[in-house]
């Protein structure tokens, strides 16, 4: 389960999705977000579908990529879905048993709570398999750039979300090792009861948490060893620009949420 976990990881390439400007891709995200919450009906569902699959085809990303990465919020994903389909109130019920309902309109409600997420959580995993954590951090950054006349610091936040992204696939490699030492003395973690299962998960977590809080001393340490001192008259070696393609891209993810928000009006 534990390999399964993808988020925060950089898969390098050549496509046109790779080499699009940062913040040009958050935007997109950030639209495709906004489509995906306003589609309300099987028409605009199939549309925000066929977006993910061209942008998922044009990224040259593996479709079992995205899905591997869906495998650890399996139960998130399906208890958020069993929520809608019991707890939707409708007219047509399906069938009563005490005071749990099922209803047509919850099987609609859970079934497109489902799709969305599913495409929610597939449409972000995008964002940073074809993103570098320094090229994300720089987007972000300049798209902040107007919080600094309130005195954000938007250089600091920016840097602790991407190395917060870096960190993840480091921190499950180092909880895979440390589980295989725990086996190799015995520990069981795949057998007993859901609270026996956490008990055995202790001696995983506390060699965690210090391996966590030593590398974040030891990355502090590296930082003011090279004079790191903000975002204050720091260069970069990548400038950004936007490009023909950037402007394009921003233009059909524009025109993508036109479309859902026209389909809700006429209720397709």
């Amino acid at each position: 389960m534990l390999k399964d976990i993808t988020m925060g990881q950089f898969f390098p390439g050549d496509s046109l999705v790779h080499r699009l400007d940062p913040r040009t891709k958050l935007i997109m995200v950030i639209l495709y977000i906004a489509a995906l919450f306003t589609a309300k009906s099987y028409v605009s569902y199939l549309v925000m579908a066929a977006f993910l699959i061209i942008s998922v085809r044009i990224s040259t990303i593996k479709f079992k990529m995205l899905f591997k990465g869906l495998k650890p919020l399996i139960i998130v994903i399906a208890f958020t879905a069993i929520l809608n389909l019991f707890f939707t109130t409708g007219e047509h019920v399906i069938f009563e048993v005490w005071r749990i309902k099922l209803t047509w309109e919850g099987v609609r409600t859970a079934a497109f709570m489902l799709v969305r997420l599913v495409m929610l959580i597939m449409g972000t995993f995008l964002l940073t398999y074809t993103t570098s954590p320094i090229s994300l951090t720089d987007g972000l950054e300049r798209l902040l750039n107007p919080l600094k006349k309130i005195k954000v610091p938007v250089h600091e936040l920016a840097m602790m979300m991407s190395i917060a992204m870096r960190f993840i696939p480091t921190l499950v490699e180092e909880t895979d090792k440390i589980m295989s030492a725990q086996k190799a003395r015995g520990a069981d973690f795949e057998t007993g009861s859901i609270f026996q299962r956490a008990k055995a998960l202790l001696p995983v977590m506390v060699p965690l948490f210090i391996s966590a809080f030593r590398r974040a001393d030891e990355l502090a340490i590296a930082m003011e060893s090279r004079c790191y001192h903000g975002g204050e008259g720091r260069t970069r070696m990548n400038v950004l620009r936007m490009e023909k393609r950037d402007w394009i891209t921003l233009l059909v993810g524009v025109l993508v949420l036109a479309l859902v928000i026209v389909l809700n009006i006429l209720g397709l």
